[in-house]
Formats: C-alpha cells, sequence, structure tokens
C-alpha cells in the first residue's frame, strides 16, 4: 500500500534539505514525530539507523538504505510480515527559489498491507502535518538566511500541532 504527499515550499532546496535532513530536529516542527533518536550518528548516511517514536505508533528502528544528499533519502522498517519503506525527496523549483517536497510510505507483506488499511488516514494527517512544518520550518529559516527576522509564531510549532 502506497500513500503520498507533497507540498511546495517558498525556500531554496538547500534550506529545506538542511531542516529536513536534520531528522533528530524533527519534532521540534511536527506533531506527527515525538521523538527521533540516532543509533549510529546523528547525520544521516547509508545503513545508519533511527529510532522514531511516534503518537499512536509503537516506537521503530528505521534504517537509511538510500541517500542522494541533498536531494533525497529512503529509509527501511522491518517487522514480522511487513516491511515499509519510506522516501523522501527535494526538488528545486523555479531557478532553485522554491522548492517541492514529496514522501512516500510503501507499506508491504500481509501485514504492512493489513496495518497500511488501518492507519491510512492516520498516515496521510501525519504526512500533512509533516509537510506543512516543514514549510514553516524551511521558510522561517530562508527569511533567517536573508538577514529578516521571522514571526517566531510561524518558525516554531508545538508538540500539539498548533504554533508555539
Amino acid at each position: 500500500m502506497i500513500t503520498e504527499s507533497s507540498i511546495e515550499i517558498e525556500a531554496p532546496a538547500d534550506v529545506v534539505w538542511r531542516v529536513f535532513a536534520d531528522v533528530e530536529r524533527w519534532p521540534d516542527w511536527t506533531a506527527s514525530v515525538r521523538r527521533v533518536t540516532p543509533l549510529d550518528g546523528p547525520e544521516l548516511a547509508e545503513r545508519r539507523r533511527y529510532e522514531i517514536l511516534q503518537p499512536r505508533f509503537p516506537r521503530l528502528v528505521w534504517t537509511v538504505t538510500e541517500l542522494d544528499p541533498g536531494r533525497g533519502w529512503t529509509w527501511r522498517q522491518r517487522s514480522p510480515g511487513a516491511t515499509t519503506q519510506a522516501v523522501h525527496e527535494v526538488t528545486p523549483l523555479d531557478g532553485g527559489r522554491r522548492s517541492l517536497v514529496r514522501q512516500r510510505i510503501d507499506q508491504r507483506g500481509p501485514g504492512g498491507m493489513v496495518v497500511g488499511l488501518l492507519t491510512r488516514r492516520l498516515t496521510r494527517r501525519y504526512l500533512a502535518l509533516e509537510g506543512a512544518g516543514l514549510k514553516r520550518a524551511s521558510e522561517a529559516a530562508a527569511a533567517d538566511d536573508q538577514g529578516s527576522d521571522p514571526d517566531p509564531a510561524v518558525a516554531t510549532m508545538g508538540h500539539d500541532g498548533s504554533p508555539a
């Protein structure tokens, strides 16, 4: 079962990548993730593992299987009867001034299909929260890089999904 999401962000791809690839900080900008714990080192790299805790899901360990720095990565989580793969892509738009972010969750195996069906609505909600949070955080980082003073209510989101 595949669930996809995309969002356009008013920030250069390098800024979006910097925010997106700093996976330990995801809880700072999305309510869909409570904690990301690197098990093999903080920077994204192939074969590195990250324990992720999300509301309403068990703690899961994801392993980076592909990495194209500045462009995207894939990580995979395996459970008995199920394999879930999550793809994250950042694409420059408009000569690099804006970006398109795509996320795709692919749940396979008998367990993956059942879990996918049972959690599809929640998965879509989480992808939407992640996209919106990444947009806010990236646009604030881009404004900060340009020397302006972004509105902190736009730049930060509380863990309940509301602006802090």
